[in-house]
C-alpha cells in the first residue's frame, strides 16, 4: 500500500545534528516507514551543520519576514533523507548546539527560534508550496508543539482544510515555556491565550499547545503513555493527557541497525556476529586502554552513556561506586551534564583509579567502542520514556542494567531465574531506582557475569531480540493512514475541555518553580529542574 505523504517536523535528525535520542529517531524513522510506502519529508532549521550537508539545495520560497528578518525555505537532500530546511540566518545561523549558547546557557530567543519552525511547518500544511503538500504532519517535541496550534487559528480566516496533525512526545520534561508577551510576537491571536488554547499557568506552554490541539498524540513506549497520564509522570500536563486518552498511544522507538551493527561498524577495533562475539573481549581491551583502565578480562566492564543528570540516576551510580569497585568491576563514563557530575566522575576516576574512567561530552564513534567492548550498559533512570541506550547495548551483546520505568521496562526482560530457565532474559531490571536497589542490581550482575555458561545465554538473547523499526514503523503506518480515513474540515476541539477556569491552573497545581532539593529519590523530577527549553532526551 503506497502513501501517504508526512512532514516531519524536528529541531535536530542524526547524522545533520544531534543532542540526544530525538535526532535518532527523527533520522531512522522516515527511512523505516518508506519501506512502509510512507514517503517522509523532514523541515529542519537550518543551523550551520545542516546547511553544510546539504546536497542539490533548491530555493523553493521567500520569506519577506519570519520573525524578524528575511528567510528562505530550501529543498535538498543528506544522504538518503529527503529536507525542506529553514534558511533563516538570524534566527539558525550561529554556534552551540540547536538550544545552548557555547557557554551552555539558553539562547534568550529560543521561543521565537522554534515558533518559526512550526510556523512554517502549518504554512507548509495549508499549502505554501504549489508542489507539495502533506497528507499528515509529525510534530516532534516541544519544538514542533505550536504546528497545530498555528493550523487551529490560521484555519478560520483561510477557511481551507488542514492536514491531521500527529504530535510526538520524546520526553515530557522538556516543555518549551515561554513569556506570554511573545504571543502577538510569534502571530498567534489574543484568543489563543486561554486554557483550551496556548496558555500553561500564565505562560504560553509549546508541548501544552501541541497535547490540546493535535489529532493524535503518541510517546515512545507504551508504559510511558499511561505514565504520563498521572499526577506524578504527567509533570504538569497529566489532566490533560489523561483527557486526550482516547487519542493518546504509545510506539516503542527502534534503532536503525543499519548505523548500529556490529558486524559492520567501523568504528570499532573488532567486528563481530553472535556466532563469534568473543571477539568482544578486543573491542573490551580497547575501551580500558582508551580510559586509562587496568586492562583485566575477568573484570565487569559497566559503560553509562548518558546526560549526566538526576533524570538519568546519575547521582544514584555515583552512591553505587564503592559497591561497584568492590565487586572488582570497571566503570567508564561517557556524557555530559550538570556541571556538579561532570566533576564527582572526575573526582571518582581520581579516587579509583585503574577502574574509573570519564570522557565529558558525546562522541558517535567513542559510543558505538563503548557499546561494542562494556560487559554491562547501565541505565538507572528516575524515568526514562523509552530509550535507545538499551536497545544498541542487546544488539551489541552489553547486558543493559536497567531501572524498571517507560521504555526501559517495555523492551528489557529481567535476567530472574525464571528467565533464564526460559531463556527469555534480556537484561538486568531493578525497582524502585534507589541506590540500594542499583547496588543489588549492580552486583546480580557481577555474579551473572561469573557464570559464563548463564551470560552468554542471556547476551545470545539480547542480540537475537528485535531492536529494529520494523514493527514499530509499521504502527506508525497505519496510524498515519487511519487519521486519513474520513478525515473532516474541522480539528477537533480538546475532548475534555472544561469551560472555566481560564487558566491552565485548573488542570492541577503547577510543578513548583523552586523545587526543593530534597526529593523522594524514585520520585521523577518536577520540570522546572530540567531547562525550560533545553534538549530532549
Amino acid at each position: 500500500m503506497s502513501g501517504p505523504d508526512v512532514l516531519s517536523v524536528t529541531a535536530e535528525i542524526f547524522p545533520l545534528i544531534k543532542t540526544g535520542g530525538l535526532a535518532d529517531v527523527a533520522g531512522a524513522l522516515p527511512l523505516a516507514l518508506a519501506k512502509q510506502g510512507v514517503r517522509v519529508t523532514s523541515l529542519v532549521p537550518g543551523y550551520p551543520a545542516v546547511m553544510a550537508a546539504l546536497e542539490g539545495a533548491e530555493r523553493i520560497h521567500r520569506f519577506n519576514s519570519l520573525m524578524g528578518g528575511r528567510a528562505s525555505l530550501l529543498r535538498a537532500r543528506a544522504g538518503a533523507l529527503d529536507l525542506l530546511v529553514i534558511d533563516a540566518p538570524h534566527l539558525y545561523d550561529r554556534p552551540g548546539n540547536p538550544y545552548l549558547q557555547p557557554s551552555g546557557k539558553e539562547w534568550a530567543d529560543n521561543g521565537v527560534r522554534f515558533a518559526a519552525l512550526a510556523k512554517v511547518a502549518a504554512e507548509i500544511g495549508m499549502g505554501l508550496l504549489a508542489d507539495y503538500r502533506p497528507d499528515v504532519i509529525q510534530a516532534h517535541d516541544w519544538h514542533a508543539g505550536l504546528t497545530p496550534a498555528y493550523l487551529r487559528y490560521a484555519r478560520k480566516d483561510a477557511g481551507r482544510r488542514a492536514p491531521p496533525v500527529v504530535l510526538s512526545i520524546h520526553n515530557l520534561a522538556f516543555q518549551g515555556r515561554f513569556p506570554a508577551r511573545l504571543l502577538a510576537k510569534i502571530g498567534l491571536p489574543q484568543e489563543a491565550f486561554a486554557i483550551d488554547g496556548v496558555e500553561y499557568y500564565g505562560d504560553i506552554g509549546y508541548l501544552k499547545a501541541g497535547i490540546q490541539f493535535a489529532d493524535q498524540v503518541t510517546t515512545v513506549s507504551p508504559s510511558y503513555a499511561a505514565e504520563i497520564t498521572t499526577e506524578e509522570g504527567g509533570m504538569g500536563l497529566g489532566g490533560l493527557l489523561k483527557s486526550r486518552a482516547r487519542h493518546l498511544v504509545g510506539i516503542l522507538n527502534g534503532i536503525d541497525t543499519e548505523v548500529w551493527n556490529p558486524a559492520t561498524d567501523p568504528d570499532i577495533k573488532a567486528q563481530y556476529t553472535a556466532e563469534n562475539v568473543e571477539l568482544r573481549a578486543i573491542n573490551k581491551l580497547a575501551v580500558q586502554s582508551h580510559f586509562g583502565l587496568r586492562p583485566d578480562s575477568e573484570a565487569p566492564l559497566f559503560g553509562i552513556l548518558s546526560r549526566l543528570t538526576d533524570q538519568k540516576g546519575v547521582d544514584l551510580l555515583l552512591d553505587a561506586l564503592p559497591v561497584l569497585c568492590a565487586e572488582g568491576a570497571q566503570l567508564v563514563v561517557c556524557g555530559q551534564g550538570e556541571a556538579r557530575y561532570e566533576a564527582a566522575f572526575a573526582e571518582a576516576a581520581r579516587t579509583y583509579p585503574g577502574l574509573v574512567g570519564r570522557f565529558v561530552g558525546y562522541r558517535e564513534d567513542l559510543a558505538h567502542l563503548i557499546q561494542a567492548g562494556a560487559d554491562a550498559i547501565l541505565a538507572p533512570s528516575r524515568f526514562e520514556p523509552c530509550g535507545l541506550t538499551q536497545l544498541c547495548a542487546m544488539r551489541y551483546g552489553a547486558i543493559p542494567v536497567v531501572s524498571r520505568t517507560g521504555g526501559l521496562s517495555d523492551t528489557i526482560i529481567d535476567a530472574n531465574s525464571a528467565a533464564i530457565a526460559r531463556s527469555a532474559a534480556t537484561g538486568v531490571q531493578f525497582a524502585p531506582p534507589t541506590r540500594d536497589m542499583l547496588e543489588d542490581a549492580i552486583r546480580r550482575t557481577c555474579a551473572l557475569y561469573r557464570d559464563p555458561i548463564g551470560w552468554r545465554r542471556v547476551q545470545l538473547n539480547a542480540m537475537a531480540s528485535d531492536s529494529s523499526w520494523r514493527v514499530s514503523a509499521g504502527e506508525y503506518a497505519a496510524m498515519f493512514r487511519r487519521l486519513l480515513v474520513g478525515r473532516d474540515v474541522v480539528m477537533p476541539a480538546n475532548d475534555a475541555a472544561p469551560e472555566e477556569p481560564r487558566s491552565f491552573a485548573g488542570y492541577g497545581e503547577e510543578p513548583a518553580r523552586r523545587p526543593s532539593r530534597r526529593r523522594s529519590p524514585s520520585r521523577p523530577l518536577p520540570t522546572q529542574e530540567i531547562p525550560r527549553a533545553a534538549e530532549s532526551a
